[in-house]
């Protein structure tokens, strides 16, 4: 099988790279990052520096694929709407237009379950509930605008699916515990809200167990969205006194509100939006929202679809995250 891999040198499309080749793919991945390429090579996997942008590029790689992942996308909490569009919606343009005059034989989305998240509890949600009337960030905003040009695609004859991964943990993490260890290491987190709140995360192998199943699932899946967790919703501020006990960090003494946190967000939000540049703030609403509100996903589809089965427990990634942050970072 021939495979092209797009965010090759993110953290998804990393693992799923390597997987791809040790279960015998060739495997071909874009990127911008040299350096991580470098290493790519070294591991038998083609590597091509273009941005998900460059339309001629994408389609140049396309050539020839079996099959095309598509994980290349701006994920953060801020930034300017311009380039989440290019990113995100463009990128995810360009790969479709790619996929369909190379004549791809599958393509696989990766996108994200922010599209469901609001400034409240959601639990238990399934791939067709109704979403939000207002995207809380511009990168939900701007993957909901790209699915619905993959949907059109699919319609147009792509034969595509979509996995929709929440809360990506593991080694090579360079996001969600990372930014997570960053802001309790500086002392400024405090406890938020009532600590009660539940959330889903999903272990970085079982997002490549399920995309490795959405290329040799069955015709009756594509065109679906499915949703993929552990299955296993963790207390979060559980979570966090776990992991300031392992690494030797001061769990939060102050406990507050959540609407005075809430608020001092948004304001940091519009202060920084003045600011040239518009850095990213220390704190913003949706980064406070995803600590102290419960979201949780219904996996049923994936289950019955395309017979995902969580392998690595929450537990037993967590010990594998916490191994892999000392070795490389303490």
């Amino acid at each position: 099988m021939k495979a092209l891999v797009t965010g090759a040198t993110g953290f998804v499309g990393g693992a799923l790279a390597r997987r791809l080749r040790a279960n015998g793919a060739e495997v071909t991945g874009i990127g911008r990052n040299t350096e991580v390429g470098t290493k790519l090579e070294a591991q038998g996997i083609r590597f091509v520096r273009a941005d998900i942008a460059d339309a001629e590029a994408i389609r140049e790689a396309c050539r020839d694929q079996d099959i095309v992942f598509h994980s290349a996308a701006l994920a953060s909490p801020w930034g300017r709407p311009a380039d989440f569009y290019a990113s995100n919606v463009t990128g995810t343009e360009n790969v479709i237009r790619g996929c369909m005059d190379q004549q791809v034989g599958r393509l696989v989305y990766v996108s994200t379950p922010s599209i469901y998240f609001e400034h409240k509890d959601r639990l238990n949600v399934k791939e067709d509930d109704p979403l939000p009337a207002r995207p809380v960030t511009e990168y939900a905003r701007t993957k909901l605008q790209a699915e619905q040009a993959i949907d059109r695609a699919h319609h147009d004859g792509l034969p595509v699916i979509t996995i929709r991964p929440r809360a990506i943990f593991g080694p090579g993490d360079t996001t969600i515990l990372p930014r997570l260890i960053d802001r309790l290491q500086s002392g400024r987190l405090p406890v938020i809200g009532d600590a009660r709140n539940e959330s889903d995360m999903t272990y970085i192998d079982n997002v490549v167990d399920a995309l490795l199943l959405c290329a040799e699932s069955p015709d009756s899946t594509l065109g679906k969205k499915y949703n993929i967790t552990n299955g296993q919703p963790v207390r979060m501020w559980e979570m966090i006194k776990k992991l300031t006990a392992e690494l030797g960090i001061p769990y939060p003494k102050r406990q507050v509100p959540y609407w005075v946190v809430d608020g001092i967000a948004g304001g940091m939000e519009i202060a920084y939006s003045l600011i040239p540049g518009q850095p990213e703030p220390p704190l913003t609403r949706y980064s406070v929202a995803v600590i102290c509100r419960s979201t949780t996903l219904d996996i049923s589809a994936a289950r019955r679809d395309l017979g995902y089965e969580p392998r690595v427990s929450i537990e037993e990634g967590f010990e594998r995250f916490v191994k892999w942050w000392k070795d490389t970072h303490q």
